[in-house]
């Protein structure tokens, strides 16, 4: 038997069932059926398996993300971590993550997926009001994702997050305020919290004319209102979008601006994984007939994965940004100088902190971190 490597990753499983599409989702999802998704548990299975016997690792956190993978239910989702425990071997206190919407959590049994070994929940709120989960096309209220949050607490899930869209139309800084004294309230340990883009291909994309969307300043006042409110109760900002109790951040979302290890399984879902970034495409039916894993990016002029340019990257996103230490840990060098200079430029606009303990994007610099990081590497 080939020993397991000390250095634990990652795992995520892509359930792409809905009971619905939401008009601004461009995540694969499809319609959900019993029988559909006792097959694609089994799939699951096997893959998961096949990647245990032939790269012998431990892991130290496993994502359920969607779709909606509540809709499993908590039998399959604790066989599929069953699964994943035999497969990998996970190290203690492992994180493990399942997405919920509201809609689908009704009646669900949280305790027999706490004694599965579940410890975190994450549920999409989206909106406290109403006005704003109706423009979203959500089909659940915000009592739904209170009694959510409620019954996984009962159940001992001591880690639980909100999902709160930012830059809706009619959204104002007192609205998101009020959507973030909800989840105060409600005694959640993380919120996520993302300005909603309008991407290609959604019902959105297609109906963009009907509506109006806040400018970009008023945008970033929704954002930085965000951010003011969370850290008033208790989340501090620890990346972009993400906000948490100290000590309660995603461990499993970390490894990704970490520029750690992760395997993803399931049609859609990305992976980081011996030194290739790979993904399987959108169709659930060649999932079925043959997984396959295709490259990221082919392109041989591609920044090359793990290496400084993308590690600089994804450190960047998060708010203590690129250390010195970890640079010099991660490339045995300290961070080039040309980084330190070009971010040295954005200082005084209030954009970037450079210091000797490394560089870091302020919530201004966040809000154009795109444009930003550019500038910083070239």
């Amino acid at each position: 038997m080939i020993p397991r490597r000390r250095d634990p990753i990652g795992l995520y499983l892509h359930i792409p069932f809905c009971d619905g599409k939401c008009p601004y989702c461009d995540f694969y999802s499809l319609p959900a059926g019993s029988r559909t998704m006792d097959d694609y548990c089994g799939r699951l299975i096997s893959e998961l398996f096949l990647w245990g016997e032939k790269c012998p690792r431990f892991a130290d956190t496993l994502y359920f993300g969607g779709g909606t993978p509540s809709l499993l239910g908590a039998d399959r989702l604790s066989r599929l971590i069953t699964a994943a425990q035999k497969a990998f071997s996970f190290v203690p206190g492992a994180e493990i993550t399942v997405e919920m919407n509201p809609c689908s959590a009704g009646g669900f049994d949280f305790p027999a997926l706490r004694m599965a070994g579940a410890n975190r929940i994450s549920i999409g709120l989206q909106s406290a009001l109403d006005a704003e989960l109706q423009f979203l096309g959500r089909r659940h209220t915000a009592r739904q994702a209170w009694d959510t949050a409620a019954a996984a607490q009962r159940a001992g899930f001591r880690s639980v997050s909100l999902d709160l869209m930012l830059g809706l139309e009619g959204q104002t800084t007192d609205s998101v305020r009020k959507s973030v004294a909800f989840c105060r309230d409600a005694g959640v340990t993380h919120v996520s919290a993302y300005l909603l883009k309008i991407e290609p291909g959604t019902r959105f994309f297609q109906q963009r004319e009907a509506f109006h969307l806040p400018g970009d300043d008023q945008a970033s006042d929704l954002y930085l209102a965000a951010c003011q409110a969370l850290e008033e109760a208790g989340l501090f900002q620890y990346e972009i979008s993400n906000f948490s109790v100290p000590g309660k951040e995603s461990r499993h979302n970390l490894k990704y601006w970490n520029g750690d290890e992760y395997l993803g399984i399931g049609p859609s879902a990305h992976s980081f994984f011996g030194g290739r970034r790979f993904y399987t495409p959108k169709s659930l039916s060649a999932f079925f007939q043959a997984p396959q894993y295709l490259p990221e990016d082919p392109d041989e002029s591609a920044i090359p994965p793990g290496g400084p340019e993308e590690y600089t990257m994804l450190r960047l996103r998060l708010s203590e940004g690129l250390t010195e230490a970890g640079y010099q840990q991660r490339f045995q060098t300290p961070i080039p100088e040309k980084y330190r200079k070009n971010a040295l430029r954005f200082q005084a606009p209030g954009l970037t902190l450079v210091d000797s303990q490394g560089i870091r994007l302020t919530r201004r610099g966040f809000l154009v971190s795109n444009q930003l990081i550019g500038e910083i590497l070239w």
